[in-house]
């Protein structure tokens, strides 16, 4: 079996944590041991991220690794977690908890809620940070020691640039650059659009949070939130004012809470 990079802590019931598209489960490094007070908390690096090596078997993309991380998470004996998802993990997440393996969904910033313009937009802006995170990065790495570099670097992903730390602005650029998975996962959101005719399966059988940075210009927020509470009137939709797509360095706290109230 193909092991998986993960971080795993604390007791009780399980909440796992799925990042997105270029990025690695350091992404919540901010809200993990909050978490971790009161749940067992289980980040994973999905295959082709991180250091998770691709699987050949497994398609990257919302729903493939929705598929994979149902037969890891039996594998490793966690049952009906509260999953939590990032960007493309948050449509990793609504897809778990459409299968009913999910015993309750926070998403923040989920793929999917994009029209044609904001498809290409969010591929296209993904590409191009991959890019020059692969053929400019050891000036990326000390650009990012100082607040105007991060502010520079870092402003379409963040809503507060200068406060992420700099050693996890620097995981951040790796991992968008290492990721061997990137490409295929970034074509399949083609495949993944959604709207209000798409059967909601057992989401309108637990709770359901979706969380969305204001200042979000990667999913953009205003027209992309909007789009999710039409489609999913059930579930509880919330404003992370000041926060951008990442919203976990912005504003730890909230973020927290925002999981907490979800998975009680």
């Amino acid at each position: 079996m193909t092991q998986i990079s993960h971080s795993r802590r604390g007791s009780g019931s399980p909440i796992v944590l799925v990042h997105g598209l270029g990025s690695r489960w350091q992404v919540f490094a901010p809200v993990l041991d909050r978490l971790a007070e009161q749940y067992e908390v289980i980040a994973l690096d999905l295959p082709g991220f991180g250091d998770s090596p691709a699987q050949p078997e497994v398609r990257p993309g919302p729903r493939g690794y929705a598929h994979w991380l149902t037969g890891w998470l039996a594998d490793n004996d966690i049952q009906r977690p509260h999953v939590v998802g990032s960007s493309m993990g948050g449509g990793i997440a609504l897809e778990l908890g459409r299968a009913g393996v999910a015993s309750g969904v926070t998403a923040f910033s989920p793929v999917g809620w994009y029209g044609p313009i904001g498809l290409r937009w969010v591929q296209g802006l993904l590409t191009v940070m991959r890019g020059a995170a692969r053929v400019a990065g050891p000036a990326l790495d000390r650009a990012v020691d100082y607040p105007l570099g991060r502010t520079v670097l870092l402003s379409s992903m963040f809503g507060r640039p200068a406060a992420v730390p700099p050693a996890a602005a620097r995981t951040d650029l790796a991992g968008l650059a290492g990721a061997s998975a990137f490409a295929a996962a970034r074509d399949d959101f083609g495949n993944y659009v959604l709207g209000p005719g798409d059967a909601p399966g057992a989401l309108t059988e637990i709770p359901v949070t979706i969380a969305w940075g204001t200042r979000d210009i990667v999913l953009t927020h205003r027209t992309q939130s909007a789009r999710a509470r039409r489609a999913l009137p059930f579930a509880r939709h919330v404003d992370l004012p000041g926060c951008g797509h990442l919203p976990f360095n912005d504003d730890p706290q909230t973020c927290v809470r925002v999981i907490l109230e979800g998975a009680a």
